[in-house]
């Protein structure tokens, strides 16, 4: 089995182990940046076994560069996505902000209260 096996390319920016929905992002993320072990990784996601954890971790020493350049890719995509958000919110979005607002407005809970006890 050759390393690459463990893994399904689906784009450039989208690398995930084979078999489940987990991107190596969130592997390295939880090794690079939290400092896990692969036994403490593996714990954290119910479909992927140690095996996969440590061949992920040996794809990125093998190819550091390239998977440095993956992970670089993959933020600045999330980054892109969530200032596309902020600039159009989906209408839940916009409907939670606007009660939000309203929660904020002085006496609030007054006329919650009154419309309470009017039912």
């Amino acid at each position: 089995m050759q390393l690459e096996d463990y893994f399904d390319f689906l784009a450039p920016n989208d690398i995930r182990v084979k078999g489940t929905r987990v991107g190596i992002e969130a592997i390295l993320s939880d090794y690079l940046a939290l400092g896990l072990f692969p036994e403490q990784i593996a714990a954290r996601y119910r479909t992927l076994s140690i095996e996969q954890v440590y061949a992920t971790l040996t794809y990125y020493w093998r190819n550091r560069e390239q998977v440095e350049a993956y992970l670089r890719a993959v933020d600045e995509e999330v980054e892109r996505q969530r200032r596309e958000q902020d600039l159009h919110p989906s209408p839940a979005v916009q409907r939670l902000r606007e009660l939000a607002r309203q929660r904020e407005q002085p006496g609030h809970w007054q006329r919650r209260i009154c419309y309470l006890e009017a039912k």
